[in-house]
């Protein structure tokens, strides 16, 4: 038996000649009476994980497709309260040297109904000089890479905005956070060192104001006290390759002699370490100086570098981040706040003499 359309349908190309004639939008109305259908039934097809029935459905985007139809956000807002926008704020160093973290968590975000508002700092920390940006665009919740106050936190939930701090460990705060654990990762780093016989290390840190070198920095020189090494150097780079090349140079004039190991803040200057030493000091790399970074970029395991480096489960950080704000933002209201810590994975690549990892472990 053939289908037929229910009796209240109206043919598209009479609407659309409707619709010309009175020199408007397509609303959800005019597919609604396409389609032969209530226009809340419209609205639910068009929204993430609304109750509809497959033959409603099927009938809904047929219409809206021969309409040329497309929902008006803004008027959706309205109705539900939600922007489904949600802001993700960094530093722009950060989304210079490590954007997998940023295109991860907008991935994330984008396959649970949300839209990514990106606001960049110049530096970490000056989230404060945003935050009147975030209100005027009322986003139903952000993701912060960047290190907050607890000023800024109490204001966050004064406004009823979720919020979730994105791979920044701050200690002395109730916030809903997802991190991998660089101090741990930094303590990882220099113990696979020292049971490969390195003494004396340097580093090449990232700035003093970035959390995420500072967790990295503790961690290193906190495991370097414990296994009574030599003291380290630090020299405080920018987390970019001049930084690595004008580190190497400095460190070695502190110390008078080439250290046994290098470890860098990102990988980015572990780079730019690898090849100062090679191409202006003429140190061969791993046999006269070991060189490890973090972060596992892109290019860190091309051919000319192949880092020995760390790598951060960014896709499952981005996951936890993603679930976690958008339930958050379905709660609609104060729960007690969640920390998830993620451990990194050591990357033995060919700029560093190591052992055995049981043989390290062992030691």
């Amino acid at each position: 038996m053939r289908a037929t359309k229910p009796q209240s349908a109206i043919n598209p190309a009479e609407q659309k000649a409707i619709i010309l004639q009175e020199g408007r939008r397509v609303t959800s109305y005019d597919v609604a009476l396409v389609a032969g259908v209530s226009q809340s039934a419209v609205s639910r097809c068009f929204k993430p994980g609304a109750s509809v029935s497959k033959s409603t459905y099927a009938r809904v985007m047929k219409a809206a497709e021969s309409l040329e139809y497309i929902p008006n956000a803004a008027a959706r807002s309205l109705i539900t309260r939600r922007t489904n926008i949600v802001a993700i704020v960094v530093s722009h160093s950060s989304m210079l040297y490590n954007p997998a973290a940023l295109s991860e968590l907008s991935q994330q975000l984008n396959r649970r109904g949300k839209r990514a508002l990106l606001f960049t700092m110049q530096h970490e920390g000056e989230i404060e000089g945003i935050l009147t940006d975030l209100w005027q665009f009322q986003v139903d919740g952000v993701v912060a890479a960047s290190t907050v106050s607890a000023g800024h936190v109490a204001e966050f939930k004064r406004r009823q905005v979720p919020l979730v701090v994105f791979n920044r460990h701050l200690r002395d705060l109730d916030v809903n956070s997802v991190l991998c654990d660089q101090q741990e990762a930094a303590r990882v780093v220099v113990s696979r060192l020292a049971a490969a016989g390195h003494r004396q290390l340097a580093i090449i840190g990232g700035p003093s104001q970035n959390s995420v070198a500072r967790e990295r920095l503790r961690g290193a020189l906190e495991r370097i006290d414990e296994l009574g090494l030599p003291e380290a150097p630090v020299f405080y780079g920018r987390f970019d390759y001049a930084s690595g090349v004008a580190g190497l140079h400095e460190l070695i004039a502190r110390l008078g002699v080439v250290p046994d190991a290098v470890m860098c803040a990102n990988d980015a200057m572990a780079m730019g370490c690898v090849d100062a030493a090679r191409q202006h000091l003429h140190i061969d790399v791993p046999s006269a100086m070991s060189v490890v970074g973090f972060d596992a970029v892109e290019g860190s395991n091309w051919l000319s570098y192949e880092l020995t480096t760390v790598r951060q489960p960014l896709h499952k950080m981005a996951v936890a981040a993603a679930d976690l704000l958008c339930n958050l933002i379905e709660a609609d209201g104060e729960v007690e706040a969640e920390k998830r810590v993620f451990a990194a994975q050591f990357v033995e690549g060919e700029t560093a003499r190591l052992v055995a990892a049981k043989a390290a472990l062992a030691a």
